[in-house]
């Protein structure tokens, strides 16, 4: 059921197909693999039985998980530790804008507070109160704030942890989930050192002071395999964050990576090659998966709305990475000048149309798709309407993310103007 008559599991084109998906996959680094070894491994095997639709809706049925998949993040510390301030950095927030979560507010009650990511409601964070505030045993604390909904933990503290931090991480551990310390406000730590010490003062040797202090600290108070991450959620591309989000990365399960990486901010070139590396990959299964109807007579057909279907690709592609519209005009702002000369340096708002003295860039698309269409379906449609679908979309991918990179050179920018 669902094969294709002229592909046996034999067939040694069957087994080509099958080795490169093993190939694409393993040159990802584990925090942007959205596909667990065993999900591989299905879509090998019914690749390599050619089965057609089996392969399909594997594929199918992985790329619904991943796009429905939730993440829930609790925050715990005492206040005045800096939760609300990592929350909003976490999320894209300023610290002013409406919906921020309220920084330097007293915890007085038991309530916790949720916050979703504006753009990605699957994600959500949850702003708990601090365990040394409340009367609680630590494992009475963790059944009052519903522990079972939380993907993992992040513990936060500005100076020390204490006695209840270090009880409420081996509960939790107990009870086999993760949990990580996160030392705040590291910027201030180290503005008020060089300001008490000019002359003697190194960044690198305070932020070392502070993380060794951090561990005698956690192993004093009974925890010796800890590690400590030490953060400013106002430099968020500096410090120990990036390292922060690359953690939580790769303990996540797998198909939770990709909501995940949406939800961080993408300040840094690195960030942003983690969300290129994401969306390669769901471009290359969607692409799989449109090889494979491919074989079947009719389905690998082009239609009237593919090159209107590549500009809504464009659109999600610069939206992905901050590209949008609505995000040129902040960072124009910003950066005191006019949309229309920021976008001058970009190249994906325009990248649907060209000169005038040249073919529109969908005429060109159009006939590409013509000749890649095969209506008898067949192996050799697989692999051409692959490669179709993969490179076009590839090629938009490239172009949204060097101008994605060139907007993180505000300096550079401002000097061409």
């Amino acid at each position: 059921m669902g094969q294709s008559s002229s592909n046996t599991p034999a067939d040694p084109k069957n087994k080509t197909w099958a080795s490169s998906v093993e190939e694409f996959f393993k040159d990802f680094k584990i925090e942007s693999q959205m596909l667990s070894s065993e999900m591989i491994k299905l879509i090998k095997s019914n690749i390599e039985k050619g089965d057609v639709q089996g392969t399909a809706n594997v594929i199918s049925a992985a790329m619904k998980e991943i796009e429905n998949a939730a993440v829930n993040i609790a925050v715990t510390g005492e206040s005045g530790s800096g939760k609300s301030s990592f929350i909003n950095a976490l999320r894209g927030v300023g610290h002013e804008d409406l919906d921020a979560a309220a920084c330097g507010v007293v915890e007085t009650t038991m309530e916790r507070k949720s916050y979703c990511h504006a753009k990605i409601p699957n994600v959500t964070l949850w702003d708990l109160p601090g365990i040394g505030t409340t009367k609680f045993q630590p494992q009475e604390y963790l059944k009052k704030v519903n522990f079972n909904e939380y993907d993992f933990f992040i513990i936060i503290c500005a100076t020390r942890f204490k006695e209840y931090d270090s009880q409420l991480a081996t509960v939790i551990k107990k009870m086999k989930k993760n949990f990580y310390f996160v030392r705040s406000k590291v910027d201030s730590d180290l503005k008020n050192q060089r300001r008490a010490q000019p002359k003697n003062f190194c960044k690198d040797k305070t932020l070392q002071m502070i993380r060794e202090d951090c561990l005698r600290n956690l192993r004093a108070i009974g925890v010796n395999d800890a590690g400590v991450f030490l953060i400013s959620s106002f430099e968020v591309s500096d410090y120990d964050f990036p390292k922060l989000e690359t953690t939580l990365l790769e303990e996540l399960p797998a198909y939770k990576r990709h909501i995940f990486t949406q939800c961080l901010p993408c300040v840094t070139d690195a960030a942003i090659e983690r969300r290129k590396d994401y969306l390669r990959q769901k471009i290359w299964l969607e692409a799989l998966q449109c090889g494979a109807l491919a074989t079947i007579p009719v389905m690998g057909c082009i239609s009237d709305s593919d090159v209107e279907q590549l500009e809504v690709t464009l659109t999600f592609y610069r939206s992905y990475f901050g590209l949008d519209d609505a995000s040129l005009e902040h960072i124009a702002k910003d950066l005191h000048l006019s949309v229309e000369e920021l976008k001058a340096n970009l190249k994906s708002p325009d990248l649907l149309s060209v000169a005038k003295d040249d073919d529109l860039l969908a005429d060109k698309l159009w006939k590409m798709l013509e000749k890649l269409c095969f209506i008898g379906g067949g192996l050799l449609a697989t692999g051409l309407y692959f490669r179709k679908t993969f490179y076009l979309q590839n090629h938009f991918l490239d172009t949204v993310v060097d101008d994605a990179k060139f907007l993180l050179q505000k300096a550079v920018i401002k000097e061409q103007h």
